[in-house]
């Protein structure tokens, strides 16, 4: 299985926090805004792309388990996010590409999405 350190290598990604889970393996990849669809949708050892950067946005994917979430469209992310990411060893990404584009390139890389 990838490793969220390959994620990011493919997602030209700048890794905000969370660099001790990089050799971690990503389960299963999904993509999505609305926290309802983040909580509906997420599994343990799984990445979520968003475009959501809310400090809510870590919490969600903290009770959810999940690995970490790539912040799209070099999105800026506010400092109380980066920090509450930081303070819980979470896996925050930031990457220059559309969703839509990201999403391509891990899924021809050989990552496997939520419903694969």
């Amino acid at each position: 299985m990838p490793t969220a350190r390959e994620l990011v290598k493919i997602l030209e990604g700048e890794v905000i926090s969370g660099e001790s889970r990089l050799d971690e393996e990503v389960q299963s990849i999904g993509a999505g805004d609305m926290m309802s669809d983040i909580l509906a949708l997420a599994k343990p050892g799984m990445v979520v792309l968003t475009a959501h950067t809310s400090p809510q946005s870590v919490r969600t994917g903290m009770v959810t388990e999940l690995l970490g979430l790539v912040v799209v469209q070099n999105k800026n992310i506010p400092p109380a996010t980066v920090e509450m990411a930081r303070m819980n060893d979470f896996l925050l990404i930031r990457t220059p590409f559309f969703m839509f584009s990201a999403c391509g390139r891990l899924y021809t890389a050989g990552f496997k999405g939520i419903d694969g």
